[in-house]
């Protein structure tokens, strides 16, 4: 196909207008919002003018390409991005759905194992792809890996119909589960109590860590609780990982843990590290022999839900969860933990 440069003087014939036609008929001619000075009057117009006239004949070849490789399976080399990551970034916003964050945490991975903001579709090979799958079952466990490696198998699939690739560097790479290396520790119903008995060396921390353990809220999330959030007899926030709403009702100790309302947020609390600290000694200055971190009043509030016979989906309603499989799964995990001290409370 015959495609040529047409140009039309502006109405004061100031400037030179230009458009791309490959035809006469309705439709055969498109605006390229490049134009020329008619009678340049300085070195800067006359720059721009040579500027303007390569960019003309690059976008006239463009379209040139496109239309000769239409039905024929070639991608013009210019169509395709040089940093595979923003294809990726693209990938994921296309794609992305409020239910699944794998295919966003998935792109997070792979910049973490790449170490570098840059990586070009000349890069992706299959033994790249490899190394990123083994990456994920050294640094996640459970479903993670295969998760995450299964949705960037899914990109790595439609970057090589788009033309990235001549063959699927990924297609033969199975996506494998990961193992869990260590299950939290959880605190029992005993622990909880003599938790909330004795004294702690930050009232702030010792206030938030129970709040977690009777709302099952993470630490970004108590951290940032403010009393507006607290209405009637329930707590709304917004969740840190997900950004889902949740609706959670309130425990009568939270009611005595926060004491009277206030304005801005309900706990002055010291960085993450510094809160975990101070957690870690209250929990042994209480004679409990675990690894206790904030995140263990999430799982702990999940467990001892389940352990009562709540259903679990209720359960994974409280916890923000879209499905109960993740509940299901991490349930199974301590009571599979416990067995040996459940076989001994059997009578002799």
């Amino acid at each position: 196909m015959n495609i040529s440069i047409v140009s039309s003087p502006s109405r004061d014939k100031s400037k030179i207008y230009y458009y791309l036609s490959w035809g006469r008929g309705a439709g055969q001619r498109k605006a390229t919002g490049i134009f020329t000075f008619s009678k340049p009057k300085d070195q800067l117009q006359k720059n721009h003018n040579k500027e303007a006239l390569a960019i003309l004949e690059m976008k006239r070849s463009q379209m040139v390409l496109d239309r000769q490789s239409i039905a024929s399976g070639y991608v013009p080399e210019y169509k395709l991005k040089s940093n595979f990551l923003d294809y990726y970034n693209e990938f994921v916003k296309a794609n992305r759905r409020s239910t699944n964050r794998h295919l966003q945490n998935s792109m997070s991975a792979f910049k973490e194992f790449l170490g570098r903001d840059f990586i070009s579709p000349g890069e992706i090979n299959e033994n790249l792809c490899e190394r990123f799958r083994n990456y994920l079952l050294d640094n996640y466990n459970g479903e993670t890996p295969s998760g995450y490696f299964t949705r960037f198998k899914k990109l790595i699939r439609a970057a090589t119909k788009d033309g990235y690739f001549k063959n699927n560097p990924a297609e033969e790479i199975e996506a494998k589960t990961g193992k869990n290396k260590k299950i939290k520790e959880i605190l029992s119903v005993e622990e909880y109590t003599k938790l909330m008995k004795a004294p702690c060396l930050n009232y702030e921390v010792k206030k938030a860590f129970i709040f977690s353990l009777y709302s099952g809220l993470r630490w970004a999330e108590v951290k940032k609780l403010q009393w507006e959030s607290i209405k009637d007899d329930s707590i709304t926030v917004v969740q840190s990982k997900t950004g889902n709403r949740l609706q959670i009702p309130l425990h009568p100790v939270l009611k005595e843990v926060i004491g009277e309302r206030g304005s801005g947020l309900i706990f002055k609390l010291p960085t993450a590290e510094g809160a975990n600290k101070v957690l870690s000694k209250w929990v042994k200055d209480c004679g409990i022999e675990k690894h206790i971190t904030w995140h263990s009043a999430r799982h702990s509030f999940s467990v001892l839900l389940q352990r009562n016979n709540v259903d679990v989906a209720t359960v994974a309603g409280l916890l923000g969860h879209t499905t109960s499989k993740y509940v299901q799964q991490t349930y199974k995990r301590y009571i599979q933990n416990s067995a040996v001290e459940a076989i001994f409370t059997l009578p002799e």
